[in-house]
């Protein structure tokens, strides 16, 4: 995150901002201190906070893959959209997972401000869905995706390597270097992925031809540092 960002005419323009902030302590190894986004009235504070929702726990990945704990004023930022944003009656499966991964993200980084219950969404949802479908929300709900955590979505994952390795390569083929990046950070973790894939070729590919999307940089970030340990 930044200090000071600009006024955005949507939360899309403040992801696109907020972004590298997320990726370059990645790539760093280590957290940059940042001050707190400051915000200079009541418009542009809700889209730094809207644009914090739709990165979700992705917004504090550098503390969740990293041994740094969050700069305080980040961590204040992440909190209020948290609590600023709870899903809505009816709510997509989708929307729920994420602010889930979000409360899950804050209990874990400042448990005395965290609340609500810990209890699994469902998940039912994907047991059914095409391989299409599956690869589709494993890309938007990406912020799951990460080393040793074990959730119903990353089991429902677990059970179809192949079919998400399909769907990579289809991302790819179609040019959606966010749904590639994303599909892409889950093939990292999981077993029995095709030995033809060519992940790490595929990942390097999505890269050169997506990387400029500061979210493709942060999937692709993601995935090789999850796959090796360290960036390269």
């Amino acid at each position: 995150m930044h200090s000071s960002p600009p006024r955005r005419s949507s939360s899309g323009g403040g992801v696109l901002y907020l972004a590298p902030g997320v990726f370059t302590p990645l790539r760093r190894g280590h957290h940059a201190r940042a001050a707190a986004p400051a915000v200079a009235d009541v418009e542009a504070e809700g889209l730094t906070l809207a644009a914090v929702r739709v990165l979700g726990a992705d917004a504090l990945l550098p503390s969740t893959l990293l041994p740094a704990p969050p700069p305080p004023g980040e961590l204040a930022v992440f909190r209020k959209a948290v609590e600023a944003y709870p899903p809505g009656p009816g709510a997509a499966p989708a929307v729920v997972w994420s602010h889930w991964a979000m409360r899950r993200t804050l209990r874990r980084l400042d448990p005395g401000h965290a609340d609500g219950p810990d209890g699994e969404p469902d998940a039912a949802w994907l047991e059914g869905a095409t391989w299409q479908v599956l690869t589709h929300q494993l890309a938007v709900l990406a912020a799951l995706a990460l080393p040793g955590e074990d959730c119903a979505v990353a089991r429902a994952a677990g059970r179809r390597p192949v079919d998400v390795a399909r769907g990579f390569v289809r991302a790819v083929r179609r040019r959606d270097w966010r749904q590639a990046a994303g599909a892409g950070r889950w093939l990292t973790l999981l077993e029995g992925v095709p030995q033809t894939l060519g992940l790490e070729n595929g990942l390097d590919f999505v890269e050169l031809m997506g990387g400029q999307d500061p979210l493709v940089a942060l999937q692709v970030g993601a995935a090789r540092l999850t796959r090796t340990g360290a960036f390269v």
